[in-house]
């Protein structure tokens, strides 16, 4: 009997410490990050309950551009092996939209082992490794090898734990990452949420460990700037292209455009379609 009654506590302290949040819950995702307000404060429902909350295949199925946007507002949540949750906000992605894209990996209509995530099923994970040590993490979209970079996120929760992880990929001593430093850009966020390899060609519909829950109050047209790519070289028209979008006034943003903001503030809301 005393090992019967050990197990059920200790399967009651796991339901109580469960960090998915009820549909109420959700209602405090967006929150500034100077606020009081955030999921961390939130009761949970148990880890069976994920399933309900979180971004089915239909939402991933999309064309490449359309993915892009709808990104935006959405929330990333990664479940690390000791069970604790990262959770971010997408405030930035790129498009890349498969053989016509001169600055995509799957440019021609090129398949290998390292891009087959990127002809696989909308809402599938394509990790690649930059310069031998970073990763990107980008998700597969409607389109023959089409897909969208994550580029940055508005750390939520587990802001702690992700600074822990920032560090440990940071050589020598150095001040500790401000909020707004962790996950802005898409090798940053990578290490902020531990993605790397391992993460490639994983469905973002059943994967335990990392998965997408709906946003609240999702940004509108006139709150998206859509701009040129960052860092994609000399790709003609493609380098000028305006397949990068973000959330306007958001201080978590990697790379600001301030001449297409100032575009937009005058030419109005018809500017944003």
């Amino acid at each position: 009997m005393p090992r019967k009654r050990k197990l059920l506590a200790e399967l009651s302290a796991l339901q109580s410490n469960s960090s998915i949040p009820p549909s109420d819950a959700l209602e405090n995702l967006n929150t500034t990050p100077d606020g009081d307000s955030s999921p961390k404060s939130s009761k949970y429902f148990a880890t069976e309950k994920k399933k309900s909350f979180q971004l089915e295949a239909d939402f991933f199925s999309q064309p490449c551009i359309s993915l892009a946007k709808s990104f935006l507002g959405q929330i990333l949540v990664r479940r690390l092996p000791d069970g604790r949750e990262l959770w971010g906000r997408i405030v930035e992605t790129e498009a890349y939209l498969g053989g016509e894209d001169e600055a995509s990996h799957s440019k021609g209509g090129k398949q290998t082992q390292r891009n087959a995530a990127m002809f696989m099923k909308p809402g599938t994970l394509y990790v690649y490794q930059i310069y031998g040590i970073y990763f990107c993490v980008n998700v597969s979209s409607q389109g023959e090898g089409a897909a969208v970079l994550l580029r940055s996120l508005e750390p939520l929760r587990g802001l702690d734990v992700m600074r822990e992880l920032r560090s440990a990929s940071r050589k020598g001593p150095a001040k500790p990452l401000k909020d707004w430093q962790l996950c802005n850009g898409p090798s940053k966020l990578c290490q902020a949420f531990g993605i790397d390899k391992a993460f490639d060609q994983r469905d973002l519909t059943q994967d335990a460990a990392i998965w997408m829950v709906p946003g609240h109050e999702l940004p509108g047209e006139q709150d998206v700037v859509a701009t040129t790519r960052i860092g994609v070289g000399n790709r003609g028209e493609w380098s000028h292209k305006p397949l990068r979008f973000y959330l306007r006034g958001n201080k978590f943003v990697s790379v600001v455009d301030k001449k297409r903001e100032r575009e937009m503030a005058v030419l109005g809301p018809s500017s944003c379609s």
